[in-house]
């Protein structure tokens, strides 16, 4: 399957989930981690922001009779990719 999602890092540090075929316009969700949890987390937040975006987006997918595969993230390494924005 063609990857549906992304997941990016943003310029301000937010973490945003958006279509992959989407370069511009609003993410379908960001979240954003204080200076605090960032220190505390060091390199892993975006590790922790991917799981929590996966799993919102399995819900969702549950709750209207969608399947969503692991596959259907496209994650450009092991941690999202940084966009300008």
């Amino acid at each position: 399957m063609a990857a549906f999602f992304e997941i990016v890092e943003l310029s301000n540090g937010d973490v945003a989930l958006r279509r992959a075929d989407e370069d511009e316009g609003d993410a379908l969700m960001r979240i954003h981690f204080s200076e605090d949890a960032k220190a505390t987390l060091q390199e892993h937040h975006m590790d922790v922001a991917r799981v929590m975006l996966e799993a919102g987006v399995r819900l969702v997918g549950e709750l209207s009779g969608m399947e969503v595969e692991h596959d259907d993230f496209d994650l450009s390494s092991a941690s999202a990719r940084k966009h300008l924005h």
